[in-house]
């Protein structure tokens, strides 16, 4: 159903630094999937569905939806899509119901139909209690099944959604979760970003986890985590100084029998996360420490989850990663007010 290859954009000019926000990513996603795109803020993932729904021009790359060349024919592509923004934009002075009515008539929908199909939304996203109060009194959970019900009111072939369950409520995220399971068992292909692994877990048929603009890993939940195989082990000898002495201990760790993967984690000091073949494993692996007066600092056992699939393929967990983005932006704030 969708087509991405080989996409480049840059963003940035003569005064701004320039970032390479996609780096020739490709994917592609079936028919009637729920197909999530998983990685951290600035990995590319909004720039990607900008792009997909005709928003953004690529520097580079063909995109093709339904088999309908995108960048060629963007008005076609527009009416097989539904977009849903990850900023709200939703007017406070109109009704709910009123929201719904205007942008079915931008969808050019007759009056019989736009109202069948806003009550149709309105009782399957749970909005009948509040539809008629303004938007302006709405909580983030109303306003996002709001958001989405504009999004779904031309019935689109394709549901691009980006980030729809930040900041929201457990109740409001479930109520999406669920709408979005339901709109799969019919037969519309979903794409949706997240940096939540929870949500990409228990929702997406197939994965991407993209990184610095790139497709990283691909595949169904079940294939990424079975293909790291075995128990994940976490382990921190010490807190190493550097690197190189890290890799000293990753290199003595990888000539233990069992030892399947080993990544250094420079994030959280250099401590090492493991693929084990078993249990039995772990007893070797101190064994082996001791002999080289390496004292065990600290060690978990687990199996391998999304988060160690995005470790194996990035060499950082996603919280290390949304945690480097919030730090850059931090730093960029502070360089700011500094030359104010």
């Amino acid at each position: 159903m969708i087509e991405l290859q080989h996409l480049s954009k840059r963003f940035g000019g003569r005064k701004a630094q320039p970032v390479q926000a996609l780096d020739d990513l490709s994917l592609s996603v079936p028919a009637g999937a729920l197909y999530g795109l998983l990685g951290p803020n600035g990995a590319g993932k909004t720039t990607t569905l900008r792009i997909l729904a005709t928003l953004l021009a690529p520097d580079a790359g063909q995109v093709s939806v339904a088999g309908i060349d995108a960048l060629a024919e963007p008005r076609r592509v527009r009416r097989l899509l539904g977009y849903v923004a990850q900023e709200v934009a939703i007017d406070k002075i109109l009704s709910g119901r009123e929201l719904l009515h205007l942008q079915a008539a931008l969808h050019h929908l007759g009056a019989a139909d736009r109202d069948a199909r806003s009550d149709e939304l309105i009782d399957l996203l749970g909005m009948g209690d509040w539809i008629d109060r303004r938007c302006g009194s709405y909580s983030g959970g109303m306003r996002r099944r709001l958001d989405l019900a504009t999004g779904l009111l031309h019935r689109p072939r394709v549901l691009v959604l980006d980030e729809p369950t930040v900041g929201l409520d457990i109740e409001s995220r479930t109520a999406i979760w669920q709408v979005l399971r339901q709109l799969r068992d019919q037969g519309t292909t979903v794409l949706l970003s997240s940096h939540y692994l929870e949500e990409v877990d228990a929702l997406a048929d197939r994965l991407a986890i993209i990184d610095g603009g790139r497709v990283l890993a691909e595949g169904t939940p079940s294939e990424l985590k079975n293909a790291l195989g075995g128990d994940r082990v976490t382990l921190r000898v010490r807190e190493f100084s550097d690197a190189q002495e890290a890799s000293r201990v990753r290199s003595l760790l990888q000539a233990c029998r069992g030892v399947r993967q080993v990544v250094v984690n420079q994030a959280q000091g250099y401590s090492l996360n493991l693929v084990v073949e078993d249990a039995g494993v772990v007893e070797a692996l101190r064994r082996q420490l001791a002999e080289a007066q390496l004292p065990l600092f600290a060690l978990s056992q687990s199996r391998p989850s999304l988060d160690d699939v995005y470790l194996q393929a990035t060499g950082r967990t996603l919280s290390d990663a949304e945690l480097s983005v919030a730090g850059r932006r931090d730093l960029k704030e502070e360089r700011k007010q500094s030359m104010r």
